[in-house]
Order: C-alpha cells, then sequence, then structure tokens
C-alpha cells in the first residue's frame, strides 16, 4: 500500500467528523533562483523553445539556487527572512556564461555554461539550502542554464553542438523565490538584493 500523504490523512479524518468541514491548504511548491537578465532570457528561451522542449515557456531563464521543493504555504514568511538573511551575506557579482555542456547519459540535458560567477552560485546555494530549506539532492549542485530537458538524443547533441560558441556577460545583483503555479508555469513571488 502507498502511505498517503498528509493532506490525504487530514481529508479523510475530517470525513468522519461531524460538522463544517475544514479547508484543507495544498502544498506550495518552491523554487529560488537567479534569474537571467534581458535580452539574453529571451534569447536563450527561444533557443529552447526552438529544440522543442515543452517547458521552455513555462521556466523563466535562470541558474537554480534551489531545486523544486514542497512546503506548507504557512512557512513562506520564514522562507522570506531566511532568503533575506542569505542575500544580505552576498555581493553582487559578474556571471559570464560561455559554451555548452551535456550530463548525458546521467540525465537528458544540456546547458549554457558558467564560465565566471560559479564560486558565487556556489556558495549561495549553499546558504539558500540551509535551514528551514535544508534538503538532500538527486545530483551535486553544478550552477548552469538548461536550453534542452528530456528530449531525444540526437536533439541534445545538436544543441550542444551550436551553442560551443555561446557567450554573454551580466551583473547578479539579485535571487527570486518562484513558485509553481497551478497552471504549471513559474512564476517570481519576490526579489532579494545581493547587498553583503
Amino acid at each position: 500500500m502507498i502511505p498517503e500523504s498528509t493532506s490525504e490523512t487530514a481529508t479523510r479524518v475530517a470525513a468522519t467528523v461531524p460538522g463544517p468541514r475544514p479547508v484543507v491548504a495544498a502544498p506550495t511548491v518552491i523554487g529560488v533562483s537567479i534569474a537571467v537578465p534581458e535580452p539574453w532570457a529571451t534569447e536563450i528561451q527561444d533557443l529552447r523553445a526552438g529544440y522543442g522542449d515543452p517547458l521552455a515557456r513555462a521556466i523563466p531563464t535562470h541558474v537554480t539556487l534551489l531545486p523544486p521543493t514542497q512546503l506548507a504555504a504557512e512557512a513562506l514568511p520564514r522562507i522570506g527572512e531566511h532568503l533575506r538573511r542569505v542575500a544580505a551575506g552576498q555581493a553582487p557579482f559578474r556571471m559570464q556564461l560561455r559554451g555548452s555542456g551535456t550530463f548525458r547519459p546521467v540525465s537528458p540535458v544540456t546547458y549554457v555554461k558558467l564560465d565566471q560567477g560559479l564560486r558565487e552560485c556556489r556558495v549561495l546555494e549553499a546558504a539558500v539550502r540551509a535551514g528551514p530549506l535544508a534538503r538532500e539532492l538527486a545530483f551535486p549542485y553544478h550552477p548552469h542554464i538548461t536550453v534542452g530537458h528530456g528530449l531525444p538524443e540526437d536533439v541534445l547533441i545538436r544543441a550542444e553542438s551550436e551553442l560551443r560558441g555561446y557567450w554573454a556577460e551580466f551583473e547578479v545583483t539579485s535571487f527570486s523565490l518562484y513558485r509553481f503555479g497551478a497552471d504549471e508555469v513559474w512564476r517570481p513571488m519576490r526579489a532579494f538584493d545581493l547587498s553583503g
């Protein structure tokens, strides 16, 4: 038997209690990322769409600091305070994108590589994924910008080849808390300015 979730248990118990039914809040799925600014955000999103990635328009162009994480909605104020403290401890930094890479055969992903800003992303990721957001990762953290995920092998190979000469550079001044919507689109909830 598959164990039921906390919300399923609450619903089942509520059904046996006479009187008004309590409202059980659905869990919230969040992520924390550095948004890639324009014009590169749209450029990379268009590339991702051009390779046929169905998630291209649902996921803003970003460097992940915390992958999708489920939590109770009432935890959001505490999470916001945690992220504010993290941002206050990190100064703005330069990010340079250069070339492409892949996680194949471990994971069907082709990405744009970070050539500058790797150390700062690793420091931020470790600080974000601590305290109330402490969790294990499926893979070691490797900052990158996805341009193809779960696509046919030949498409991932072509994307990696075509993006070998990719280059962009910009200043990172903030990161954002994102929420996964019922329409399966990721949207920013709040930005946190780097002020360390």
